[in-house]
């Protein structure tokens, strides 16, 4: 009987012991804290190499995904003897996955709160820009990184959100084929060209296009004035643009 009684109790404290650890363990006070998952985060950025220029990639949740590959397409493109010529990252305003206009998913590099100084901005658009053009962060991240660009650019709708900004007031710009009229009309301190026989627009430190398939005109012009000219044609043939445009031959 005494040998049944300590068995008892034995078995008593071993489910106590249990049913301690498993409600610690779902307990939200014991899971790791914020700050513990933010160091996780900052261990499992993007890496870059400080000898080579930055190239910022925004994205947002309804963003135009040929505009955001466009531009990685081109800069992330090795030279022909193997060596990377830039860094290129997406940044977003929370680590969380944005989904894009056609339902992909990326999680992106950085965070506004991380981002490092870029070299080049790249803004592209969606097709209800409301939301992007009125979240502060996203027009205050622009202007913050402006500051230290040595090129800004805008794609399609993207124009809206450097109109937003501020940061182009006097400057030529061009959106999307038919979105002018309505460009100027929210910022007259732009000067927005025609659209229709536009497709791509250079002043000073601000480069635009048309946007979609012409994003490749702004990475691909852009990256001549990084490079040059032989390594924008070894960029255009490893892309097989020539294929592209000959393609109903």
């Amino acid at each position: 009987m005494k040998t049944l009684t300590i068995l008892f109790l034995t078995l008593t404290f071993l489910l106590i012991g249990c049913n301690f650890n498993a409600d610690k363990s779902t307990n939200p006070e014991s899971s790791p804290s914020k700050t513990a998952i933010s160091e996780t985060e900052q261990q499992t950025l993007k890496p870059i190499s400080n000898s080579l220029p930055i190239v910022g990639l925004l994205i947002y949740n309804g963003v135009l995904i040929t505009e955001v590959t466009a531009t990685a397409d081109v800069f992330t493109k090795h030279t022909e003897d193997g060596k990377q010529l830039f860094n290129v990252i997406t940044i977003a305003e929370t680590v969380d996955a944005i989904v894009s206009e056609e339902g992909l998913k990326i999680v992106p590099d950085y965070t506004f709160e991380n981002c490092p100084k870029l070299d080049v901005l790249f803004v592209p658009s969606a097709y209800d820009m409301y939301t992007q053009v009125h979240n502060p962060k996203i027009v205050n991240f622009i202007k913050e990184q402006n500051k230290n660009t040595k090129y800004t650019v805008s794609n399609c709708a993207g124009a809206h959100l450097i109109g937003e900004s501020g940061i182009a007031d006097g400057k030529k710009i061009v959106t999307w084929i038919g979105g002018g009229a309505e460009l100027q009309k929210n910022y007259p301190n732009l000067k927005v060209q025609n659209d229709s026989v536009v497709s791509y627009m250079e002043d000073g430190k601000f480069l635009s296009s048309n946007g979609n398939l012409a994003s490749y005109i702004s990475a691909l012009n852009l990256l001549e004035k990084m490079t040059d000219k032989k390594h924008v044609e070894f960029v255009k043939s490893y892309l097989y643009l020539d294929v592209l445009q000959n393609w109903r031959r």
